[in-house]
């Protein structure tokens, strides 16, 4: 037996609201230009300070020191833009500072090698800024030839 046949309707319209809606969820809106905020590369003094504290733990081996080195490298371990080896230096710092009943030299080692190579691993690959200008080529000296002969055939003096 056939099934009764339907007759053809056209799909209802969808509602304006619901047809915003939808093409605001398929296509994100347009966001306004962020303005990109540069951190600022940790400052020599600021690593110089982390290194100290380290040697200060590993020479010292009381909590002070020790807590004071953990404090001043941990908050560079979020840093953006600290290269990789330089955080796992870092979290070498952090994990060793911490006293010891014995203060052996595989201690202070554990803990100075890392503090020593810091500054090394964690500077900026910035370039400096100077008052030159890099337009300027350097005057190469006459050889003896030139200074000698001349170019250009015409007399230079």
């Amino acid at each position: 037996m056939l099934a009764p046949s339907r007759r053809w309707r056209p799909v209802r319209p969808v509602r304006p609201l619901l047809a915003a809606l939808l093409a605001a969820g398929v296509m994100p809106l347009e966001q306004p230009a962020r303005s990109q905020v540069t951190v600022a590369y940790p400052s020599p003094e600021t690593l110089r300070e982390v290194q100290l504290a380290a040697l200060a733990c590993a020479r010292d081996n009381t909590s002070d020191t020790c807590s004071k080195a953990r404090k001043l490298a941990d908050p560079l371990m979020d840093h953006p833009r600290l290269p990789g080896g330089c955080k796992d230096t870092l979290w070498s710092i952090i994990q060793k500072s911490t006293p010891a009943s014995s203060n052996t030299l595989a201690r202070r080692d554990a803990i100075g090698d890392p503090a020593g190579r810091l500054l090394l691993v964690c500077r900026s690959s910035d370039k400096p800024v100077t008052g030159k200008t890099d337009t300027e080529k350097p005057q190469k000296e006459p050889s003896f030839f030139d200074r000698f002969f001349g170019r250009g055939g015409g007399d230079k003096n």
